[in-house]
């Protein structure tokens, strides 16, 4: 199968999250893997920053907004996110990785809103 039939499936499965949300992360993981210049295992943390960065350069102010329609709401709901992309085999994890690395991330409205504040 490929990427988009995968999805396909994880949003059958778990229809909290939009297939956009899924396109998302994914191009944020390149983001954030050549924002670090890494060729190695990124930490949740490491991802989360790397959504935030990729988020409000591409979607500027209406950041939260746009992941609010594909139902993320918090920084948790990424880990859901990856955390299925991991068990259809779309992403990798090491033994260390856990999905309430992504529990302790940032507040939506200081992540997406603050930036463009006046």
């Amino acid at each position: 199968m490929d990427f988009r039939q995968n999805v396909e499936t994880i949003v059958r499965q778990d229809p909290r999250y939009k297939t956009e949300a899924y396109e998302f992360v994914s191009e944020a993981v390149g983001y954030t893997c050549e924002l670090l210049e890494c060729r190695r295992h990124i930490t949740g943390q490491e991802l989360l920053e790397g959504i935030r960065e990729c988020a409000l350069e591409k979607f500027g102010p209406l950041a939260k907004f746009m992941l609010n329609e594909w139902g993320v709401r918090c920084c948790g709901d990424f880990g859901y996110i990856v955390f299925n992309m991991v068990n259809m085999g779309l992403l990798g994890k090491t033994e260390q990785d856990r999905i309430e690395d992504f529990s302790d991330g940032y507040d939506f409205e200081e992540a997406f809103e603050k930036p463009f504040e006046g």
